[in-house]
């Protein structure tokens, strides 16, 4: 069902990311593969059996993201897909985060995605046809105490992207929105707060999650999934 789709992955070098990369190698589809270190890109990239187009990008640049796009078009002609796996978390208490913190958060995890997914969708909704993966996580759904500016970006992707939805359905383009509970990836390495990261879910159960919505039917539309850790759930 994937085989020789055009499918876009942003934050191709993170943890979900790198994970997806690796099981969508195997199905046909033409991968494209997008993040900020472009050596870290072309080591994966020669991990892969396959060839792939890597564009190093900072998807915080409009200007980045357009290239990334027109890149993607002259080599492949369109874009069934595009996922957003990119982001960074600060969390630590309100009145400790400073205006570069809040600019941070609102840069790559809030106006990146909105460039991606803008950047995107008009190319698929010129061929009435397209899906978009916008990964949020819990705290797009739910706060908790020290996430004030984390979630503010990412309320904010599930904002512009259910208003997108919207405007795009009529043209065939769907959106889906994934909200993983603690995600055992390089995204807590920056983060300055004690986890237990054993208890949380695996790169693998995330990748899986966005490889069953990228394989459903087509008239079949999943529009949120939602999957948490047993150790500490939201509802």
């Amino acid at each position: 069902m994937l085989e020789d789709k055009v499918i876009v992955i942003v934050g191709a070098t993170g943890g979900i990311g790198a994970t997806l990369t690796r099981q969508l190698a195997s199905t046909g589809a033409r991968l494209v593969l997008a993040a900020r270190n472009a050596e870290k890109l072309a080591a994966l990239a020669t991990e892969l059996p396959i060839d792939v187009l890597i564009s190093a990008t900072d998807i915080t640049q409009p200007q980045q993201v357009d290239t990334l796009i027109a890149r993607t078009i002259s080599r492949f002609g369109q874009i069934d897909v595009l996922v957003n796996a990119a982001g960074a978390g600060i969390l630590k208490a309100y009145n400790t985060i400073e205006p570069s913190d809040l600019d941070k958060m609102l840069d790559l995890n809030l106006k990146g995605c909105f460039y991606t997914t803008q950047a995107a969708a008009k190319e698929m909704q010129k061929r009435k046809s397209g899906h978009i993966c916008n990964v949020v996580g819990i705290l797009g759904k739910h706060s908790m105490p020290m996430a004030a500016a984390y979630s503010a970006s990412k309320f904010g992707v599930v904002g512009f992207s259910k208003s997108i939805a919207e405007e795009l359905k009529r043209f065939g383009v769907k959106i889906t929105l994934f909200y993983f509970g603690g995600i055992d990836s390089p995204f807590w390495d920056q983060v300055n707060l004690k986890v237990d990261r054993h208890k949380m879910l695996s790169c693998e159960t995330a990748a899986n999650a966005i490889f069953y919505a990228l394989s459903a039917e087509p008239q079949a539309i999943p529009m949120e999934i939602n999957i948490q850790p047993e150790s500490h759930l939201f509802f």
